[in-house]
Order: C-alpha cells, then structure tokens, then sequence
C-alpha cells in the first residue's frame, strides 16, 4: 500500500540536550514514522521543545500547568490533515529511560500517537477508543520495526 504524501517542517527549540534529540530524530525518520500514521495526505509541523516551552504551551492551550510528552493543534483532517506536534523532550528522554525504551523508538511512538490524534484518534474518550488507539499505534509501530509500545 502506497504511503500519503507529507510535507513536514521539523524544527527544534533552543533547550540544554537539543543536539543529542536532534541526532536522533533525521528528517527522513521523522518523515517515515508519520507517514506510516496518515490515513491521508498531510502539511505537518514537528517542534522538539524543552520543558520551559513544553510547560507554557500545555498551560495555554490544555490549562495543565506541566509539561507532557506530546501536544496536538490539529487545524484540519480533509481534505489534507494539516497539524503542529510539539514534543517536549526531556519529557520524552526521561520517560523513555522509565520504559527501559531507546530515545528513537519512544520518538517514533510519539510522532505517530500525535500524528493519529492530528486525524481526529482521542484516547479520552472512552476505554474502548483508547485500545483501539493503542492497538493501531502498536501496529503502526511493528511495520516499522519497532516493538509494543504498551507492552510492559
């Protein structure tokens, strides 16, 4: 099955540590793990924040004054998704360490996590939305090589 088109602008925030995300996290990979999230064709902004920038954001927009893995602003799903993810990196390094995950695969289950939230996926719903969202991430995630993100 032929994979949609994106056209994604990756940008990283100034935070201490952000050469180390950036080495991680190549354009062509970024690309290839949204990608395989799409159900459509996409303009997609990525944004590696660090906490100060990840924490006013969350207080902004979700009114929880913390910073969290991932924030999605997804603006529109048809006829192309058009969203900015914004990822908090230290908190993605420190809960990648709590799973015993590496950097990049805990990155690959975010960008895909925010990626079907961006089209419209809620895991709040209801119990039932949540493992249908977890069991197509882990799929999503297995074609590209990577483990069960939820698997313990």
């Amino acid at each position: 099955m032929p994979l949609n088109q994106l056209s994604l602008s990756l940008q990283f925030g100034a935070f201490d540590g952000a050469a180390a995300h950036r080495a991680v996290l190549p354009r062509h990979k970024v690309t290839r793990w949204i990608r395989h999230a799409l159900a459509t064709d996409a303009e997609i902004t990525v944004r590696i924040v660090g906490a100060d920038e990840g924490q006013q954001l969350n207080r902004e927009y979700r009114h929880k004054d913390y910073a969290t893995n991932v924030l999605t602003f997804d603006y529109t799903q048809e006829p192309v998704v058009t969203a900015d993810l914004v990822l908090c990196a230290p908190v993605i390094e420190r809960e990648a360490k709590e799973q015993n995950k590496s950097l990049e695969e805990h990155y690959a289950h975010m960008l895909v996590h925010g990626t079907l939230h961006a089209q419209g996926w809620d895991h709040e719903t209801s119990e039932a939305d949540a493992e249908e969202m977890e069991a197509y991430e882990t799929a999503i995630l297995q074609e590209l090589g990577f483990a069960d993100p939820y698997a313990q």
